[in-house]
């Protein structure tokens, strides 16, 4: 199975640790390198990344990282990276014509999450978010993830500021083709982020959820992030 990442935007609330998020360093290992071995460790052969700031230096790095590891990755440069992160998965729809995965360049997740993930059913013509009903959790920031609600394994409604919502998004999902009509709706409404297409899939009844259980994920992006990332590391747990 193919995974797409999106590693197009600016970074700026981890400028302190490093001018290009995706190659901090984190215990020795740039960021975007930890997330592909991870996807690598969960069976994943072959990745496409999605760059736009600074991408001439992303590209080159993970040419290397490419070569140096054994695992092939299609990168993709996206003129229009300033823009929400719907634009950078649709930049990459001519690559993909079968369920993929899709996830971030921050977003460092257990590889038990993908593999099963992967395994999991899926219905056709339909996306699947992995989330996390442990809202409770000190590794999420409640002011900055993505708020999810959902019945049963219907997603019905995600937002940062949703008010109504009972598990967070992991920013991990199954997709299928589908999403990319998705993203084009979603656009011509206005709203150019994924959450916005999962909206729309959500309206069509073609959103699904994926339960995590007690699986760990961190998004890295800001310093507290980053310390939790590094501590879990440390710790073997992640």
């Amino acid at each position: 199975m193919k995974c797409l990442i999106v590693a197009a935007g600016q970074g700026t609330r981890l400028r302190e640790k490093g001018e290009l998020k995706p190659l901090i360093p984190i215990r020795g290992v740039p960021l975007i390198e930890r997330v592909i071995a991870n996807g690598a460790r969960a069976g994943i052969d072959e990745f496409i990344v999605v760059t736009g700031y600074r991408a001439e230096q992303l590209q080159e790095r993970l040419g290397e990282f490419s070569r140096r590891a054994g695992i092939h990755i299609t990168r993709i440069f996206n003129r229009a990276w300033d823009r929400a992160n719907g634009v950078s998965v649709l930049s990459a729809k001519q690559y993909l014509d079968e369920p993929f995965l899709l996830t971030m360049c921050d977003h460092l997740v257990d590889p038990e999450i993908l593999r099963r993930l992967i395994e999991a059913p899926q219905e056709p013509d339909t996306v699947t978010l992995g989330v996390d009903f442990n809202i409770t959790n000190p590794l999420n920031d409640p002011e900055d993830v993505t708020r999810v609600k959902c019945e049963g394994e219907r997603l019905m409604h995600i937002g940062k500021v949703i008010r109504d919502f009972n598990c967070f998004d992991t920013g991990v999902f199954r997709c299928t083709p589908v999403m990319f009509e998705a993203l084009e709706e979603s656009q011509a409404r206005g709203d150019d982020s994924i959450s916005g297409a999962m909206n729309v899939l959500a309206e069509w009844g073609k959103a699904r959820v994926f339960d995590i259980g007690d699986r760990l994920w961190v998004d890295v992006d800001d310093p507290i992030a980053f310390g939790k990332a590094e501590a879990l590391l440390d710790e073997g747990r992640l």
